[in-house]
């Protein structure tokens, strides 16, 4: 069976939308076979013959009715016979304009097709719980700021203006530091003072100590974590890291965790 994604896309309705070139009609009965990686579960939907073209045919499935459970779920196609094989895609499957709009609709699951390394087309599926996503990180002026998006909160897109407030705890001494931050629409910004940061637990300062920052924000009934999932990067604790800033001798510095939150080390 001579199938090959060209084009992948889960679209805000939740739908995979896919473009597959073939070298032949689909018979009749062929199905699409998602298999999780790592339980084994697995969902099929008979695709039947998309059209008379021998070339290229397009498909469109719905994934919330298969109750798909979060984690990665690899494509195959098996056609009448039983035969089945992995379905191989040459379309990366990436578009941050698309996973920014996909955002903006409140959720409980986040679906996202994605080529693996080997070629092949795969589901990415996650928890979708509201966060604040980070997109830039920097000190200046003596400052720690970020920028980014709401996900997931349902908020609209535009020039309304949403009272917000950062707030950044000390997990290990339960200290809290608070600054005001700005929200237009679904865009955030927020600085807190390094000197501030530094000051808020001066008898924890000179042993290794992590604060974690969530965004409150008016409307949103729950703090938002922050973090940076809607890209390609995974493992970002691995891949990015940050120039340090030094308040008083104090070295401080902003890192991820093994799930992508973000985090402000502090000493050691």
């Amino acid at each position: 069976m001579g199938v090959v994604v060209t084009d992948a896309e889960v679209t805000l309705a939740d739908v995979l939308s896919l473009r597959l070139a073939i070298d032949a009609p689909l018979e009749d009965g062929t199905e699409l076979v998602l298999r999780h990686r790592t339980t084994g579960v697995e969902r099929d939907v008979r695709l039947g013959t998309p059209g008379a073209r021998a070339r290229e045919a397009t498909v469109a499935v719905s994934l919330e009715p298969l109750e798909l459970s979060a984690g990665r779920w690899d494509a195959y196609l098996r056609g009448a016979g039983g035969k089945r094989s992995r379905l191989r895609s040459v379309d990366p499957g990436f578009s941050l304009d698309h996973l920014d709009a996909y955002a903006l609709c409140r959720r409980t699951l986040a679906y996202r097709s994605y080529r693996t390394r080997n070629g092949f087309l795969a589901l990415k599926i996650s928890d979708a719980e509201p966060v604040a996503e980070v997109r830039s990180i920097w000190f200046r002026e003596g400052r720690f700021e970020v920028m980014g998006l709401l996900a997931y909160t349902g908020l609209e897109d535009d020039d309304s203006r949403h009272e917000a407030v950062l707030r950044l705890d000390r997990r290990q001494t339960s200290a809290r530091l608070s600054a005001t931050a700005t929200v237009q629409g679904v865009r955030f910004h927020a600085a807190v003072s390094l000197v501030d940061v530094v000051g808020a637990d001066p008898d924890a300062v000179a042993s290794s100590g992590t604060w974690e920052p969530a965004l409150e924000v008016e409307g949103v009934p729950t703090p938002l974590k922050l973090g940076s999932r809607l890209d390609d990067v995974d493992g970002k604790r691995r891949r990015l890291h940050y120039p340090s800033a030094t308040v008083d001798g104090v070295p401080i510095r902003p890192c991820y965790t093994a799930d992508d939150e973000l985090r402000i080390e502090v000493g050691g």
